[in-house]
């Protein structure tokens, strides 16, 4: 148990840390009224979100059901949304709900589409190649069937 919330953990610190490294390059790489690098940044840090569950979910999809790791992922997103939507700012001097409630709520469903894609890619990637762990399952039980030999009925 332990070993799950330590990945789970690392997992979320590793998305804040996405995010941070994207607040200090936008506050100290450009001043203040370039919305348009902003927004390339931010539009960066939400593909480098989604890229890294893509992996994530590839090689957390190889070895567990979809039910034990989902619950993973999704705990992971939680703590790494609640962190960048309320502690992100603060850490470069912003107020979390200082441009309205439009561009807060914007936040979140942007976070949630970018690790929602993010996940859904690299489980589909996972399923197409046929390496999730209910096809390697299915496989094993398949050739196991096929190597038993026959019962002989006696009349």
């Amino acid at each position: 148990m332990r070993e799950r919330w330590r990945a789970i953990g690392i997992l979320a610190i590793a998305l804040f840390g996405v995010n941070v490294v994207a607040r200090l390059v936008i506050r100290f790489g450009f001043d203040g009224d370039d919305t348009a690098a902003a927004d390339r940044v931010s539009l960066g840090m939400f593909a480098v979100i989604g890229l890294v569950l893509a992996v994530v979910a590839f090689f957390w999809g190889r070895r567990r059901p979809v039910a034990a790791w989902g619950s993973d992922m999704a705990a992971a997103v939680g703590v790494a949304l609640l962190l960048t939507v309320l502690v992100g700012p603060l850490l470069v001097g912003e107020n979390p709900f200082g441009g309205g409630a439009g561009t807060f709520f914007a936040q979140i469903w942007l976070y949630l589409a970018a690790t929602g894609v993010g996940v859904l890619l690299g489980y589909l990637l996972l399923t197409a190649l046929g390496l999730d762990h209910r096809s390697q399952s299915l496989k094993r039980y398949a050739e196991l069937k096929a190597t038993k030999p026959r019962k002989v009925v006696r009349r």
